[in-house]
């Protein structure tokens, strides 16, 4: 064997078929069996008397309305405690809930850019459906924005930013790596920038908005450094060998799946896509000009940091 180095990983491949053997000596046949099992004996019918299965559990709802329709509808409204749903207000703003046990629930309306009074309420089913847990919505005259800056420059410019969270919203910062997200609801959300071959720091950033704008909410980009792993074994003496195929898996001995083809007498292979921190796994095969293929080859390890 022979190691061939790349720019941050190596590995050694053993790929000969044999001297004198063919490409698909070790080509395996595999014969695919089914068994059924079958019984036989007398049909049996046991007769008795009728038992009475018990009654199904008696369940019960909780209902209610949101107004104005403006803000009610479509609101999502979530139940906890004893159960946990969550179900949307029709246009009119009327919501329900069913199948409900008895027991203590909370009921908590939600609508970007309504407030509620009260914010949630308890409803406590005890043998009997719950009406009239209502709320009033609110729509917020007032709105904000979140803003930050990513640095340095050339990994922040022309970077995408998300938002999530009580709104959702993309935007892409400017030349100098600059972001702002308006017209937004008080909140909590979750920012988070991406841009190709850079990782951030943070990866994301929780931000709340309570009746104030929130500036700063900045980021440091990092090149993300690639690597590749170099493959190289020794020829097959096999004189109808036409190429090799490549194979990679992430379980040691199990799991292969080819990722390329060279043709011979070319015995090198470079891998580029490889994600940092993960450890593969690499065997060879050996194709004849029939297109038989031999077994694997031993199997290599490249870790890349």
């Amino acid at each position: 064997m022979r190691p061939d180095h790349s720019k941050d990983c190596w590995g050694y491949l053993w790929c000969s078929a044999g001297r004198g053997s063919r490409a698909a000596r070790a080509l395996l046949a595999a014969t695919i069996l089914t068994a059924s099992t079958y019984s036989s004996g007398c049909a049996r019918f046991v007769t008795g008397q009728n038992q009475t299965n018990p009654p199904p559990p008696t369940t019960y709802s909780i209902s209610g309305t949101i107004t104005p329709a403006a803000g009610g509808s479509g609101a999502t409204v979530t139940l906890s405690g004893a159960g946990s749903l969550t179900t949307t207000a029709n246009s009119s703003g009327a919501y329900t809930f069913t199948g409900l046990a008895n027991g203590t629930y909370a009921v908590t309306p939600n609508h970007t850019g309504y407030t509620f009074s009260p914010t949630s309420q308890n409803a406590t089913l005890n043998g009997a459906n719950l009406t009239a847990i209502n709320f009033t919505a609110t729509a917020q005259t007032n709105s904000y924005s979140i803003s930050g800056t990513i640095r340095p420059t050339v990994g922040g410019s022309g970077a995408t930013v998300m938002l999530s969270g009580a709104a959702a919203a993309t935007t892409t910062t400017d030349s100098s790596g600059n972001y702002s997200f308006g017209s937004l609801a008080n909140g909590t959300y979750t920012v988070t920038p991406s841009n190709t071959g850079y990782t951030f720091s943070p990866a994301n950033q929780s931000v709340t908005v309570n009746s104030v704008n929130v500036a700063g909410v900045n980021f440091t980009a990092a090149v993300t450094q690639t690597h590749t792993v170099a493959l190289s074994w020794i020829a097959s003496t096999t004189t109808t060998v036409t190429g090799y195929n490549v194979y990679r898996s992430t379980v040691s001995g199990s799991g292969y799946v080819r990722i390329g083809s060279v043709s011979a007498p070319t015995v090198t292979y470079t891998d580029a896509n490889v994600v940092n921190g993960t450890t593969y796994y690499y065997v060879t095969t050996a194709v004849d000009s029939t297109g038989l293929e031999s077994g694997y080859s031993n199997q290599v390890t490249a870790v890349i940091p």
